[in-house]
C-alpha cells in the first residue's frame, strides 16, 4: 500500500499552493495511479471517484475484489508463525489446566485496556478468572514494576501475562522471577536485542522475528495468542467437557485497540477493525454498549468514533483518574456496574477536556514562539512545570495537528523529572529516534513505535534531546509532505456527495494510519452558513453551484487559522477540502463533511 502522503512535485490541486492552514494542495494519484483508476472502474463497474480512492492506496486491479472484503480467515495467520509464541501459548494453556492464579498487567492506555479485557474475557470463557491489573500512570509509571508484582506474588499470583508492555522491563521481571514468578510478555513495542527474563516474549517487533506483523497493536498480538492458546486447549481435551469460545466475539475490542493506537490499517489490522466493527454494531459487550450510550454515539461506530469519542473516554480514567477503569469497563457484563463505570470515564473525560483546554493555549503559544516567522524546528517539543502528565499525549497530537510535523509535550514534576508523550507524522519514526536517545544516555528511558512514543527526561536534558531529535529527524521530516502538503484524491459537488456514494467509500475502509481517509476538495461553494458552537467546533452550510447544501464541521477550528477563516467566508464562494461521513443523529441519516483545510478561490 502507497504512503498517506502526497507527491510533492506534482501540480497543486485546483491551483492552492497555499491554503488557509499553509498547506500545498496536491492530488494524490500520480500518473501511473490514474490509468490505474480507469482500469478499475471498467473492470469492476465501480464509480470514478471510489476507483480514484483505491488506485491511490496503491490497489491493483486484480486486488480490488480481496481489498473491498478483507476476509479474516484468509489474512489470519498462524500464531505460530511469531517468534515465543508456542512457549508462551504453552505457559499459558499449562495455567488453565492447572488452575493456577494468574494476572493479565496491561497498559494505562486503550491498547492495554483492550488488550486486558480480551485475555480477561477469554480466560472466563475457559473457566478461569485472572486479576486485571492495570499501573497508576502518576505513581508507578508504564509498564511492570517491582512492586506491583511483589503485590501480586504475595496474593497467591504464580503466572503474570503483561499486554502492551513488558518488553523493556528488565529490572522487574528480574525481580518477579527471583519471586518465583512467571512472566509471558504480549507486546508490540519496539525493542533492541536484549530480552527481559520471561518465559517466552511474544512482540512482533524484536529483532529476532520474521512473522512481517510488527504493524499489529497489542491487542491484534493478544487475539492471536488466544487463538495459539485455544488450538492448545483444544488439542488437550479442554473442550471435550466444556464450550469452546468463539473468539470472534471479541473482535469489537481488537478494532478498539488498532484504531486508537493508530497502527497502520493495512492487511490483517485492516480486517481486524473491518469486522471488529460489525461485531461492536451488535452490542455484545455491555461495556462498550454503554460507554457508546455515554458518549451519546447515534448509529453504527466508524474508526473515527472509536478514536475520538470512545478512545478519549478509556484513556480519561488513565490520565486523570483511576487507570484500571478502562479495562474493568471492557471485561463487565454486569449492567449496572458497566453503567456506573461509563459514567464515571465520561465525567473523567470532561474534566480531562478542560485541562486540556489550559494546557493546549499554552503550548500552541509556545511552539508559535519557536516557530516565529520561519518554518521553525522540524520537532516541536513543549514543556511545562505546571502541566498534568496525564494529558501531555493529547496535547501532542494536537500541536501534530496543527504544526503537520512530530511534536513532543512533556509534563515535569517538583523534582525535575518529565513526562513526555510525543505523536509523529507519516513517514517520520519517532519511537526509533526515543529509543536512540535513551541508549545515548539523554532519556532516562522511553519507546513507542513509529506513530507515537513515551519518555522520561531530566530537565537538564531538554536542550540535549531538542538537539538531538533535529538532527535525528530533519531529514525524514523535511522528506514527509504530511508537513506542508494535503493530499486530495477528487474534486466532488455538495450533489456529488450522496449516502450511496459514502457507502461505496466505506468499503475500501476501515480508514486510519497507513489506509488515509480519502480527502475530497469542493471547488468554489458558497459557505452559507457559520458559527462556532460552544465545544469549539466551527458548524458550516456548503451550497454548491447547483443550490444544494452540505452539512459540515471543522472540529476544534474555533481560534485556529482554519475557523477564523472559515467564519470570515460567510457568503462567498471558497474551495473546502475534507472527508465524507454519514451523520445518524436522532435516526435521519444525512451525509456530513468534516472540513480540514479551505483556501481562496484564487489559489
Amino acid at each position: 500500500m502507497t504512503p498517506d502522503r502526497p507527491t510533492s512535485h506534482a501540480r497543486a490541486f485546483l491551483g492552492v499552493e497555499r491554503s488557509v492552514t499553509g498547506r500545498r494542495w496536491v492530488s494524490r494519484l500520480d500518473e501511473a495511479e490514474a490509468r490505474n483508476a480507469v482500469t478499475i472502474a471498467q473492470r469492476h463497474a465501480l464509480p470514478d471517484i471510489v476507483s480514484r480512492v483505491l488506485a491511490g492506496r496503491g490497489i491493483a486491479p486484480d486486488d480490488v475484489p480481496d481489498f473491498l472484503d478483507p476476509a479474516l480467515k484468509r489474512l489470519l495467520p498462524d500464531p505460530s508463525v511469531l517468534t515465543g509464541m508456542d512457549a508462551a501459548a504453552a505457559r499459558i494453556a499449562d495455567a488453565v489446566i492447572a488452575g493456577e492464579a494468574m494476572a493479565v498487567f496491561g497498559d494505562y492506555d486503550v491498547d492495554g485496556a483492550t488488550s486486558s479485557a480480551l485475555f480477561a474475557r477469554y480466560m472466563r470463557a475457559v473457566g478461569r478468572d485472572p486479576a486485571i491489573y492495570i499501573p497508576d500512570r502518576l505513581f508507578e509509571g508504564y509498564g511492570p514494576n517491582s512492586d506491583a508484582l511483589r503485590t501480586l506474588a504475595s496474593a497467591g499470583i504464580r503466572l503474570v501475562v503483561t499486554v502492551d508492555c513488558g518488553s523493556t522491563s528488565h529490572h522487574a521481571l528480574a525481580d518477579a522471577r527471583s519471586m518465583g514468578l512467571d512472566v509471558v510478555v504480549i507486546d508490540h513495542h519496539q525493542l533492541g536485542a536484549e530480552l527481559p527474563a520471561a518465559v517466552a516474549v511474544v512482540n512482533p517487533n524484536r529483532q529476532d522475528d520474521l512473522s512481517g506483523l510488527g504493524h499489529l497493536a497489542a491487542v491484534g498480538v493478544t487475539f492471536l495468542t488466544l487463538v495459539a492458546v485455544n488450538r492448545l486447549l483444544r488439542d488437550r481435551g479442554w473442550f471435550a467437557t466444556r464450550k469452546e469460545p468463539e473468539l470472534l466475539q471479541w473482535l469489537d475490542l481488537v478494532a478498539l485497540g488498532t484504531v486508537c493506537d493508530v497502527v497502520p490499517l493495512v492487511g490483517l489490522n485492516r480486517a481486524f477493525v473491518s469486522k471488529g466493527l460489525m461485531a461492536m454494531a451488535r452490542r455484545g459487550n455491555r461495556g462498550l454498549a454503554a460507554l457508546a450510550d455515554a458518549a451519546r454515539l447515534g448509529g453504527p461506530a466508524a474508526p473515527y468514533h472509536l478514536g475520538f469519542l470512545l478512545g478519549p473516554r478509556i484513556n480519561a480514567g488513565g490520565r486523570i483518574g483511576d487507570a484500571a477503569l478502562g479495562a474493568r469497563l471492557l471485561a463487565s457484563d454486569d449492567p449496572a456496574e458497566c453503567e456506573q463505570l461509563a459514567a464515571e470515564l465520561d465525567r473523567l473525560n470532561r474534566e480531562r477536556q478542560a485541562l486540556e483546554t489550559i494546557m493546549l493555549e499554552e503550548a500552541i503559544a509556545e511552539a508559535d514562539a519557536e516557530i516565529g516567522d520561519g518554518e521553525g524546528p522540524s520537532v516541536l517539543l513543549t514543556a511545562s512545570d505546571r502541566w498534568h502528565a496525564g494529558v501531555v499525549g493529547l496535547i501532542a497530537s494536537r500541536l501534530k495537528d496543527r504544526f503537520h510535523r512530530p511534536a513532543i509535550a512533556i509534563a515535569f514534576q517538583p523534582n525535575g523529572v518529565g513526562t513526555g508523550s510525543g505523536r509523529s507524522v507519516s513517514g517520520v519514526d519517532l519511537g526509533h529516534a526515543i529509543r536512540r536517545a535513551v541508549e545515548r544516555g539523554i532519556l532516562v528511558k522511553g519507546g513507542g513505535h513509529a506513530m507515537a512514543a513515551g519518555l522520561t527526561i531530566e530537565k537538564p536534558r531538554l536542550g540535549e534531546l531538542r538537539a538531538f531529535l533535529e538532527e535525528s529527524l530533519r531529514r525524514a521530516v523535511s522528506g514527509s509532505d504530511e508537513a506542508d502538503g494535503l493530499a486530495v484524491d477528487a474534486a466532488l459537488t455538495a450533489q456529488g456527495a450522496t449516502l450511496d456514494l459514502i457507502e461505496l467509500l466505506d468499503r475500501a475502509g476501515p480508514f486510519g494510519s497507513g489506509n488515509a481517509e480519502p480527502v475530497f476538495a469542493f471547488p468554489v461553494h458558497q459557505v452559507s452558513y457559520a458559527e462556532e458552537n460552544g465545544n469549539g467546533h466551527v458548524r458550516l452550510t456548503l451550497r454548491g453551484a447547483e443550490g444544494t447544501t452540505l452539512k459540515a464541521t471543522a472540529f476544534r477550528a474555533g481560534g485556529t487559522e482554519l475557523g477564523r477563516a472559515l467564519l470570515a467566508s460567510r457568503g462567498r464562494a471558497v474551495h473546502i477540502a475534507g472527508t465524507l461521513s454519514i451523520d445518524s443523529w436522532q435516526g435521519r441519516r444525512q451525509p456530513a463533511l468534516r472540513v480540514i483545510d479551505m483556501a481562496e478561490t484564487g489559489g
